[in-house]
């Protein structure tokens, strides 16, 4: 995708990037106008590596994963990405915007915590901050994990050194970061960074796995969102946000708006070998745009409502400031008493992470459901609208829902098949199958959204065509009104043109009484002629009524 919106006049974009000279460059966001053309960077069938694959090459001798990444990209291309994605250290469209002090930072870039889930034992965590400190850690021999039940790396972001350090140690499919990195939708033809699917048969089996959701913010002022703009342009990961400017209603505040953030998470379950024990996993979660509001203050709190009786001063809850912190919080609080739920089913480690998402797509559906009323609101009722006389602003706000909606609904049915593929299984943990059946939910509710459009659309369609009928129908008698002025003045013209053939204009004083007694009854005639059949009925009528008066 290499545009979301139309680029603007050269005039415009000069003075765009003179007033925005502080985040044009590193925080850019790829893919807008003000980023420009995508494909400086080549095309997806450039045989040779371009100028540009040449620019930011580095040395990768003391770097054996993204080595390892490169020596096979020429037999499995899609990894040719990734392998740029690493040296560029984010989007590599975004090339020609870094500076070597970004791409530094960029590169080191490391937030991690490493949770422990000991048998019958409380969670430990231990947090990571920088690259050295996470390569010290895993040179560690007992980082396999094999003294605890459970080991989960929490990751925010991703940078190379990241990448290179977890892929090296644990051996990690380079598809499972490449799957992460990335949020497009669709692609066109030319697009090095298309991501083609796997065949099912291929993917069944891989040990990760990547869930995509939609995340809607509130932003109470274009400033905002415009800051939350530049928030997305410095992840290392891409994350775009889809503005809602077209669905605003009458009873949106001004300058107001709501972004949908695309947003993916993905989780590694490492395959043991005969020699390892215990579960070791990989959470990648985006970070958070920190400006705007969650909409509707977010999703609600997985704990029960406490009772009256419970007297503490305070109540414990998840902090809200990043999906990193909240999937911490809540991840620590997973049952532990056994084990034996982590052995038989991996992914009850990011169960959490998992609720997360069920619950932003809960909230997602609601906001749909809310413009959708307010679309027929405006449909119905005049009055809603910023413009009574037009219902095109009405459609106009349905058709992105038209083209998303379905989207949203694939996402979610991939979610359920790659996580709950195994769940009629009778071993399989019974939050699983409640966390499912949740899924299944939200799943409908998708589906009820999309068939709730369609209707919609039908009844726009048919307002649409009930209202170009009214208009024809005015119009048609206004043309009425004209051919009866027609049918009169034409005769009278005629008769006035045919008695004016003299130069003695005195002798028509003799004569002027001609004019009325031949052009009246003339237009008369010309009248009956025009409207014969509304004549005949006329008489018709007249002939029934007499008929009717002689009868009594």
């Amino acid at each position: 995708m290499s545009f979301a919106r139309p680029r603007p006049p050269l005039d415009q974009h000069i003075a765009y990037t003179a007033s925005n000279a502080t985040h044009i460059t590193a925080n850019i966001l790829p893919h807008t106008s003000e980023a420009g053309d995508a494909y400086y960077i080549g095309d997806v069938y450039e045989q040779k590596p371009s100028a540009c694959a040449q620019e930011w090459e580095i040395d990768t001798s003391h770097m054996p994963y993204l080595s390892y990444l490169k020596s096979i990209s020429s037999r499995w291309p899609h990894l040719r990405y990734l392998a740029d994605w690493m040296e560029v250290t984010t989007a590599p469209v975004k090339w020609k915007f870094l500076k070597d002090v970004d791409r530094a930072e960029r590169a080191s870039r490391t937030r991690i915590a490493m949770l422990d889930f000991p048998r019958g034992k409380k969670v430990s965590r231990t947090d990571i901050s920088d690259a050295a400190s996470l390569a010290a850690l895993l040179e560690d021999r007992h980082v396999d994990h094999d003294h605890v039940e459970a080991r989960l790396f929490v990751v925010e972001d991703l940078s190379r050194d990241v990448v290179e350090l977890l892929g090296a140690r644990f051996g990690i499919d380079p598809l499972f970061f490449r799957g992460h990195i990335s949020d497009y939708l669709w692609y066109n033809t030319r697009d090095p960074w298309v991501e083609l699917p796997d065949l099912d048969v291929v993917s069944r089996d891989r040990p990760y796995s990547h869930i995509r959701y939609v995340q809607p913010r509130y932003f109470k002022s274009p400033e905002s969102h415009k800051q939350a703009l530049c928030d997305a342009g410095s992840f290392n990961v891409l994350r775009r946000l889809d503005n809602d400017r077209n669905h605003k209603t009458i009873f949106d505040e001004e300058g107001t708006s709501v972004a949908l953030i695309r947003s993916k998470s993905s989780f590694w379950i490492r395959p043991n070998k005969a020699y390892e024990s215990g579960v070791l996993g990989v959470l990648l979660v985006d970070p958070t745009v920190t400006e705007g509001y969650p909409l509707w203050s977010g999703y609600r709190n997985f704990d029960p409502t406490p009772g009256m009786e419970d007297k503490s001063s305070s109540f414990e809850g998840p902090p809200r400031t990043s999906i990193f912190d909240d999937v911490l919080y809540w991840t620590q609080r997973l049952p532990n008493e056994d084990g034996v739920a982590f052995a038989a089913q991996p992914q009850t480690l990011v169960y959490r992470m998992l609720q997360l998402v069920c619950a932003e797509w809960l909230t997602l559906c609601r906001y749909v459901g809310a413009r959708l009323v307010q679309i027929e609101w405006e449909l119905e009722n005049p009055d809603f609208r910023r413009d009574p006389s037009s219902i095109d602003a009405s459609l106009r706000k349905l058709h992105p829902w038209r083209r998303s909606v379905p989207q949203y609904r694939s996402m979610l049915a991939d979610t359920i098949d790659k996580l709950f593929r195994e769940t009629s299984d009778k071993n399989t943990d019974e939050g699983l199958q409640d966390l499912q059946r949740d899924f299944e939910i939200v799943h409908k509710d998708i589906a009820s959204l999309q068939d709730r459009i369609e209707r919609i659309v039908l009844v726009a369609t048919a307002i649409v065509s009930i209202e170009e009928s009214r208009r024809a129908f005015g119009q048609n008698k206004n043309l009425t009104r004209l051919t009866y002025l027609a049918v009169v003045f034409v005769p009278l013209s005629f008769v006035s043109s045919f008695f004016s053939m003299t130069n003695d204009l005195g002798s028509l004083g003799q004569t002027f009484w001609v004019y009325f007694a031949v052009a009246i009854p003339l237009s008369f005639i010309a009248l009956g002629v025009a409207d014969f059949l509304h004549i005949k009925l006329l008489f018709k009528r007249l002939k029934a009524h007499l008929a009717s008066a002689k009868g009594k």
